[in-house]
């Protein structure tokens, strides 16, 4: 026969292994998420889409009730979960007990949760329209929220981390590049557009909108001799982006290879 303090912390022991299961994906024995996290994806999602919704002036004038009336339900809402989130910690050995509790509430995933509902319970009544659109920005952590509930997020963090050494020979040789096109470019046409390319600093921008493709157009070179080298420091930069992105590509599609191989191990236990 079990003490009677174990009589009497059990249906609080039974309730907060029940929201564990509910909030937290790894506790779970089966594939994807639970119904409860899905409901909370769709309202990171909605919360993310009215922020962005209402930094237009002709869409928050159409119902501006609409939207603070919104936010105040998903603020409270999001504080519920939080607030269940701590509970349920506790469930994890390293979260046990007050200091276990405090331990959760400064890593990494419980700040974002909390910096996501801080600015509508700091902002009310606020008077400096600036500093108000400024903390309603930090909404927009709501979509980090959704690393909660991803695998993907982790099996993109082994890619970079399993492929790092190659990432960062890719990170230099785009270093080297930068430096090197910028200075030749800062000879030939620092006499004819002192403006543009005076020093290899005003050139480096150049450099970095050429070989990163993007090509905004407001600095472009004159002289032959100057556009010629443009033209090949163009085709180097698709070369130069397409490296690092066949990497990251090829890491990836290696990482979700082994978790399909795992689970299909799992399933045939």
């Amino acid at each position: 026969m079990q003490p009677l303090d174990s009589q009497k912390a059990s249906p609080y022991a039974g309730w907060r292994r029940c929201l564990y299961l509910m909030l937290e994906p790894t506790a779970r024995q089966a594939h994807g998420l639970s119904i409860t996290n899905r409901f909370i994806a769709g309202l990171i999602i909605l919360a993310t889409a009215l922020t962005i919704l209402e930094t237009e002036p002709a869409v928050r004038a159409l119902a501006p009730s609409l939207f603070v009336t919104a936010e105040a339900v998903l603020a409270l809402a999001f504080l519920v979960e939080y607030v269940a989130r701590v509970i349920a910690a506790g469930e994890n050995p390293r979260y046990r007990g007050l200091a276990g509790r405090l331990r959760f509430m400064v890593s990494p995933w419980a700040i974002f949760d909390l910096l996501a509902i801080l600015p509508f319970f700091l902002t009310m009544g606020a008077v400096n329209a600036f500093a108000l659109r400024l903390l309603k920005l930090i909404r927009l952590l709501r979509l980090a929220r959704l690393g909660h509930f991803s695998n993907a997020i982790g099996d993109l963090y082994q890619a970079v981390r399993g492929r790092r050494y190659e990432l960062t020979v890719s990170l230099m040789v785009a270093v080297a590049l930068l430096i090197v096109t910028s200075s030749v470019i800062y000879v030939l046409e620092a006499s004819h557009q002192p403006e543009a390319f005076g020093s290899i600093p005003r050139a480096l921008w150049w450099s970095v909108a050429t070989l990163t493709t993007v090509g905004y157009g407001d600095v472009t070179p004159v002289t032959a001799a100057g556009q010629l080298f443009a033209g090949l420091t163009a085709i180097v930069g698709i070369g130069m982006i397409a490296m690092p992105t066949g990497i990251l590509a090829a890491a990836f599609s290696d990482a979700m290879q082994k978790r399909r191989e795992q689970a299909e191990h799992d399933n045939n236990k």
